[in-house]
């Protein structure tokens, strides 16, 4: 990956709010959700759950990849809605983010929510891990979970919570 160049004026933009920095790959395997992730949403999602700048390279895969990763990187036979493989977080935050499209369209249809909102919060979920964030004691995924409302909330986002 390349790292994502800075300019004189990155400090003034950070100074007025903006977010870090993002150079995004966008790799559609599976591409039943092109509507529903539109290059420029999916930046703003993750952008908005940045912390510092970013290389990040989503991948929609189908179930049989997504079953694949998961039990290959995280021991469970199944495939799940998102897996987040952080590679770095300094200078320059990298990581990967999977989605597996089925299962993303299974559990927004059971919730109730439309596609894209779902998208979205898994994003912004799987870009926090990649910040270090967790939800294996119950500490850690009230704050999580507190941070993922804060910043879908900013994005015109249902708490995903309160279902």
């Amino acid at each position: 990956m390349r790292r994502p160049t800075t300019s004189a004026a990155e400090p003034v933009r950070a100074a007025r709010g903006a977010r870090p920095a993002l150079r995004l790959s966008l790799q559609l395997a599976d591409g039943r959700h092109r509507a529903s992730l539109a290059r420029t949403a999916v930046a703003r999602w993750i952008r908005a759950a940045l912390a510092r700048p970013a290389e990040i390279t989503v991948r929609v895969v189908d179930e049989v990849e997504g079953r694949a990763l998961n039990r290959d990187f995280r021991g469970q036979d199944h495939a799940t809605n998102v897996l987040t493989f952080p590679y770095a977080t300094e200078p320059v935050l990298s990581a990967d983010l999977v989605l597996c499209a089925p299962v993303v369209e299974r559990e927004a249809a059971a919730q109730g929510i439309a596609l894209a909102a779902h998208y979205a919060h898994l994003l912004v979920h799987g870009t926090l891990h990649a910040q270090g964030f967790d939800h294996l004691r119950a500490g850690d995924a009230k704050r999580m979970e507190a941070r993922e409302t804060e910043i879908l909330a900013g994005l015109g986002i249902a708490d995903p919570y309160a279902r």
